[in-house]
C-alpha cells in the first residue's frame, strides 16, 4: 500500500553574513527531500532575513524571532530558537529534518536518509534517525579526530511536539528529560562550524561564548585579536581525502585563507588512548550519548 510521507526541514539563524555561516548551503543541501522548510530568523545586524527569503520562495516559510539575550547559560537560547522553528511545523508533517546553519548534507546520502524515514515511518518505537559526523577544522582539508568532537547526533525526528531541543541545541529529548530512541543510518553530517575566514571566526568566538558564559569569563578566556588562531588548542587532526557536498563547492574554491597542519605532530591524549584500547579490545565505545540506539 502506497503511503504519502511529508517531510519538513527546520533550522534557526541569526547574523549569518557577519559570522560567515553557510546556512544557504545547509538549507539547500536537504531541500530536495523536504516538502517545506521552516526557518526561525533572529533579528540580525546584517541582511540575513533577505538571504533566507531568496533561497526558495515556495518551500521556505520564515518566522521572525528575537533572541533572549538574558539566556547566557549553557547556550540555552540556541535550543529555544530551535524549538520555535520545530513548533511551527505543520501537524500533517511526518518527519522533521533539523539542520544547523553550519551543517551540510552530501547529496549522495539523500536517498539513504529518505529511505530510512520511509522504513521507520510507522514504527512508534523510533523517535529519530542518528547520523554520523565529520567535523572540519581550519580548512576543508582537515577533520577533527579527538574525542571531544561528537561522533553521532540525531538530525531527523518524528513530528512529535513532545520532543524538544536539548541544552545548547546539539540534540533532542522528549517528555520529562527522556532520551530519544534513535535508528542509526549510514549518512554523515558535514560540520563546517570551525571552517571560517579567521576574522569571522574571531567575531563568532567573542560573541557566541556570551551564550554560555558571563562577561568576566569571556574577557579572561577569549583572546583579544583580529583573526582567530587555528593552530591554538588543537592536537589531533586527519586529512580529508573525499569529496565535499557539491552545494558547497563554490565556497571552497573561493576560500581566501590558508591553514596547514602537520598530522605527524598529532598528540593523542591519555584519555583518548584509553578509549581506543577499550574499543579495540572489548568493542566498548566510551563517551556521552544523548540518545538510545534501536535497530528495527
Amino acid at each position: 500500500m502506497f503511503t504519502i510521507m511529508k517531510v519538513t526541514g527546520f533550522t534557526f539563524i541569526k547574523n549569518a553574513i557577519i559570522y560567515d555561516y553557510p546556512v544557504v548551503e545547509a538549507i539547500q543541501s536537504i531541500l530536495p527531500i523536504c516538502d517545506e522548510f521552516v526557518v526561525a530568523v533572529g533579528k540580525s545586524d546584517d541582511e540575513t532575513l533577505n538571504l533566507i527569503k531568496n533561497i526558495d520562495k515556495v518551500k521556505i516559510r520564515i518566522i521572525e524571532t528575537e533572541w533572549d539575550e538574558n539566556l547566557r547559560e549553557g547556550g540555552r537560547v540556541l535550543a529555544v530558537e530551535t524549538d520555535k522553528a520545530f513548533q511551527a511545523i505543520s501537524d500533517d508533517s511526518d518527519w522533521a529534518f533539523y539542520i544547523q546553519g553550519d551543517e551540510v548534507i552530501h547529496e549522495k546520502y539523500l536517498d539513504t536518509i529518505y529511505d530510512a524515514m520511509k522504513y521507520c515511518n510507522n514504527n512508534t518505537q523510533i523517535d529519530g534517525l542518528l547520523f554520523k559526523y565529520l567535523h572540519f577544522y581550519g580548512s576543508y582539508d582537515y577533520v577533527g579526530t579527538a574525542s571531544h568532537w561528537y561522533k553521532n547526533e540525531i538530525r531527523v525526528i518524528k513530528n512529535n511536539k513532545k520532543i524538544y531541543s536539548y541544552q545548547d541545541a546539539q540534540g533532542f529529548r522528549k517528555n520529562e528529560n527522556e532520551k530519544l530512541n534513535a535508528y542509526p543510518i549510514d549518512a554523515y553530517v558535514y560540520h563546517y562550524g570551525w571552517v571560517k575566514e579567521p576574522e569571522a571566526m574571531q567575531k563568532k568566538q567573542e560573541t557566541f561564548h556570551k551564550l554560555w558564559h558571563d562577561d568576566n569569563w569571556v574577557d579572561e578566556n577569549v583572546a583579544k585579536t583580529i583573526e582567530f588562531d587555528y593552530t591554538s588548542n588543537i592536537n589531533e587532526l586527519k586529512k580529508f581525502g573525499y569529496t565535499h557536498p557539491a552545494i558547497i563547492s563554490n565556497r571552497i574554491t573561493t576560500k581566501n585563507w590558508e591553514f596547514e597542519f602537520d598530522i605527524s605532530l598529532n598528540k593523542k591524549s591519555i584519555k583518548d588512548k584509553f578509549k581506543d584500547v577499550m574499543l579495540s579490545l572489548f568493542g566498548w565505545e566510551i563517551g556521552y550519548k544523548n540518545y538510545r540506539i534501536v535497530r528495527k
